[in-house]
């Protein structure tokens, strides 16, 4: 059973009742399904960025799958869930803003608990939903509106405050977890299929992941990193909320092609809760680090997610936060040089990066900066504003919260 992986052998041994499990299969490269799998399983989910199927079967049947010529490996369909645990100007975001670059026409898919369709922040702006755990996209959770909120939010409820890191940018929603935030691995697999192979995205934005430490090999590792390599999509995956421990990146964090992003707070300091690297294999990850905690974005209606700052939105805390300012700026990248192919983007975004001068399986290459990754698009350094003149009446010194800061706190998942 050379071909079954040693998680699902663990769930086997460990399966005494005969119950089904839930297993995704690839097929070897010219083997149809009639022709890889038995008769005797019936398939739930079929995937095309490579050639495989999810389904569940007993151990007998995880037997007679593994002898088959055509099958090329079976994975555990693993549970996973949203990351959750004064952020855009502290990026650069506004200074990316006055060059004229808002992400109008780009297209990010977030992958997620859905979307609240009816907020005013996301007005005429998704292009497409679709529900894979049933029901609708509307969400029900509540963290797929923030992360959404985060990546392109206009900030219209708010009059302009809370606005997101590319707020032109379109949106195409797939819902692939519950309204308990859970979720499977073919279900995002299935949401990311949708997102590339029929919307046709150039962003992915995956605030979700399962626990424990991988090494890439895992179906929706292998699946992220098929969507970079064969479609050029941008895929940007939380690192996680299980630090402050090393090797707590888990899938799909730990694929090999994605941006997966780490948590800082406002003072640059990594977040605890922020999951270290290295890889089961011993790659560094996180690549880069953003803004993860205290984070003010949109709130889906009638859901309880974070803490509530003012009619509209909420603060939370989480890689899940920190991973949409990551798509936000790649908007920004593609919207200055639509050419930029996903391992361009990501060699700039890295580069522009500023060293925090802690270890690289904490921070990566350092935080990310909008403005500084424009720079590296255009190959120029963006010139220094020529200072206002003195005011001639006494400044207004009273206290204010930042112009587009946002926010997030749901705890460890």
């Amino acid at each position: 059973m050379a071909k079954v992986a040693s998680e699902l052998r663990n769930q086997m041994d460990a399966m005494a009742n005969g119950e089904p499990i839930p297993v995704i299969v690839r097929r070897k490269e010219g083997f149809f399904r009639a022709q890889a799998l038995p008769n005797l399983v019936e398939v739930e989910q079929s995937f095309q960025l490579f050639p495989g199927e999810a389904l569940s079967v007993n151990a007998a049947e995880i037997d007679a799958l593994s002898r088959q010529d055509g099958v090329e490996k079976i994975w555990p369909d693993l549970p996973v869930q949203a990351w959750l645990d004064t952020s855009v100007p502290k990026i650069s975001a506004p200074a990316v803003w006055e060059i004229g670059l808002r992400g109008k026409g780009i297209k990010v898919a977030v992958v997620d608990t859905g979307i609240d369709s009816s907020h005013p922040d996301f007005a005429g702006r998704i292009l497409a939903t679709q529900s894979f755990v049933g029901g609708t996209a509307e969400d029900d959770n509540g963290h797929g509106t923030h992360v959404a909120s985060i990546v392109a939010g206009s900030g219209a409820k708010s009059n302009g405050k809370y606005v997101g890191v590319a707020p032109e940018a379109s949106l195409f929603v797939a819902k692939v977890l519950r309204a308990d935030g859970g979720g499977s691995m073919s279900g995002v697999m299935a949401g990311i299929e949708w997102a590339v192979l029929e919307q046709k995205v150039q962003i992915i934005n995956l605030s979700l992941g399962g626990v424990g430490s991988c090494d890439g090999t895992d179906a929706l590792s292998v699946m992220c990193d098929e969507a970079v390599t064969q479609a050029g999509v941008i895929v940007c995956v939380a690192a996680g909320n299980t630090g402050p421990d090393e090797r707590t990146v888990g899938s799909p964090g730990c694929a090999r092609r994605v941006i997966t992003v780490g948590a800082i707070d406002d003072s640059g300091a990594i977040a605890r809760f922020s999951s270290r690297g290295p890889t089961a294999d011993g790659r560094v990850k996180p690549d880069i680090v953003f803004p993860g905690v205290n984070i003010v974005a949109a709130q889906a209606t009638g859901t309880r997610m974070g803490q509530v700052v003012v009619e509209g939105y909420v603060t939370a805390n989480g890689t899940s936060m920190a991973t949409p300012h990551a798509s936000g700026v790649a908007a920004l990248m593609l919207q200055a040089n639509p050419n930029l192919n996903a391992e361009q983007l990501k060699t700039q975004m890295l580069a522009g990066a500023i060293d925090l001068g802690v270890g690289p399986n904490a921070q990566g290459v350092g935080q990310g900066d909008a403005l500084k990754a424009y720079e590296q698009v255009t190959g120029t350094p963006t010139p220094t504003p020529t200072p206002d003149p003195p005011p001639t009446t006494p400044p207004d010194t009273t206290p204010s919260e930042p112009q587009g800061c946002l926010a997030a706190l749901f705890g460890r998942g």
